[in-house]
């Protein structure tokens, strides 16, 4: 873990933190690097002469928005009852244990209005009876009423009524913003159009809308849960009294985390091994296909509870942040091992036949290296295979992690993750009445992520793949 103090707060990035914005360097420098060949410039057009690929690429843009809010982690300098800040006999800071991210700080009100326990979506009671004293000294059992959750509704029977203008306000709000988004947008590219004289007169005007118009679809949306959230619980509380929406978003950094960093872990190996085999063949060829082969044949379940079990004693004596992060990322390590020899299949067989190409036959008739014939040559024409491979693989890694952690040898119980959700709602299904909300906000998080990566990486491969592409 490492700090960097400041002066009224101290900067704690953890090391999937630092991974985690790595890998976002490294995905600006591939984009900056993917701008200048015409390759990929003309993949990208056709990626965006989709409009339901465009808006799925805006999607899975949000959650890694929400998921890098909740990786800049800080602690607040801690303040004496006179509102100066403390120090040390030594003239050091003090500051407060907790950790916050900046997501903790946007969603403070979902963080701090926590209830007793159970609440269902837009209650105004708690879920489960409880004993209460009434003004009378008479003891009943009853539904007491919520600390947060509708607490300026008077008559029940008004429920609906204010939760309608509460959302009617957000939506003009949200209409208000967005309309000032579209109109952004628009300036935005018809000041590029100057730069760039190749573009037609209407495709400013249009790029703009179809931007604008996703932005401000976000806003509506953003403003209505807004409002609702500052008066209701919109997915309810759970078994602690924790609002469930806030949960939910937490989840999104863990989702990501193993999705993005299993994927760095995984692709490196399979990339080197793959073409390696493929290249040089003989021996190197036989090693690396025993290789995973060899460790295909071991069921990844169990490779990944054992390692999971050595790491867990191991970490134990940590602090609990440190301790699950660290669970977290040998999580991924761990899942990364054994993810890549799927993808060196694949880049073994590619490679086997961009060898025979004349340009590689060239290369080695003029004595260049055979590791600049590997970087040069060979990796550029089997990247379209690498990336195909990383997005389609990347949901069926955030589905995993709701698996692992259905059966125990996840992320840590204590991190806020969707696989914990789950698992949790396991008991809350089998109560009468049924506690339904805490699965359903896991369910419709984890799908609304899964489903547009497929769709968006359904539309890389029909871009970047050479059989399937079309002018």
């Amino acid at each position: 873990m490492i700090r960097l103090t400041l002066d009224s707060f101290r900067l704690v990035l953890l090391p999937t933190d630092l991974l985690l914005f790595l890998l976002l360097f490294a995905t600006i420098g591939f984009l900056l690097y993917a701008r200048r060949r015409e390759y990929y410039r003309v993949a990208w057009r056709q990626i965006v002469a989709r409009p339901l690929a465009m808006i799925c690429m805006g999607i899975c843009l949000l959650y890694a928005s929400v998921a890098l809010l909740d990786s800049v982690r800080f602690q607040q300098r801690a303040t004496a009852l006179d509102g100066t800040q403390q120090t040390t006999d030594k003239g050091n800071a003090v500051y407060r244990p907790e950790v916050l991210t900046l997501l903790d700080v946007l969603c403070s009100g979902l963080r701090e209005r926590t209830e007793t326990t159970f609440s269902a979506p837009f209650a105004s009671h708690q879920f489960t009876k409880e004993t209460m004293e009434r003004a009378d000294g008479r003891t009943i059992r009853g539904y007491p009423k919520l600390k947060y959750g509708g607490a300026p509704l008077a008559n029940a029977e008004e429920k609906w009524r204010q939760v309608g203008r509460i959302a009617l306000r957000g939506l003009m709000h949200g209409i208000a913003v967005g309309g000032m988004l579209i109109v952004l947008a628009i300036g935005f590219f018809v000041a590029r159009r100057r730069v760039s004289q190749n573009a037609k007169p209407e495709e400013p005007v249009g790029s703009g809308l179809r931007v604008g118009g996703f932005l401000a679809a976000l806003a509506v949306l953003a403003g209505v849960l807004v409002s609702l959230s500052a008066e209701y619980h919109v997915l309810g509380t759970d078994q602690v009294g924790q609002d469930v929406l806030y949960r939910s978003l937490k989840g999104c950094r863990v989702g990501l985390v193993v999705g993005t960093l299993t994927t760095l872990i995984a692709t490196p190996l399979a990339i080197l091994f793959g073409i390696m085999a493929g290249y040089f063949g003989g021996r190197i060829d036989d090693i690396i296909q025993y290789l995973y082969t060899t460790l295909d044949s071991i069921p990844s379940i169990l490779l990944i509870a054992a390692a999971m079990l050595i790491v867990t004693t191991r970490v134990e004596v940590q602090q609990a942040a440190v301790a699950s992060d660290t669970r977290l990322l040998w999580l991924c390590v761990v899942l990364g091992i054994g993810s890549w020899t799927g993808l060196c299949r694949l880049l073994r067989g590619e490679t086997l036949k961009v060898r025979e190409n004349e340009y590689v036959e060239a290369a080695e008739a003029f004595g260049v290296s055979r590791v600049e014939i590997m970087f040069r040559h060979l990796l550029p024409n089997v990247m379209h295979i690498v990336l195909i491979s990383i997005i389609l693989r990347f949901s069926g890694l955030v589905l995993a992690e709701a698996v692992l952690a259905y059966v125990g040898i996840g992320v840590d119980p204590s991190m806020e993750s969707w696989g914990n959700m789950i698992n949790a709602a396991r008991l809350d299904i089998s109560r009468d009445p049924i506690v339904w909300w805490n699965l359903l906000a896991a369910f419709v998080f984890m799908f609304g992520l899964v489903l547009p990566a497929n769709i968006f990486g359904d539309a890389v491969r029909d871009a970047l793949d050479p059989r399937l592409k079309t002018e």
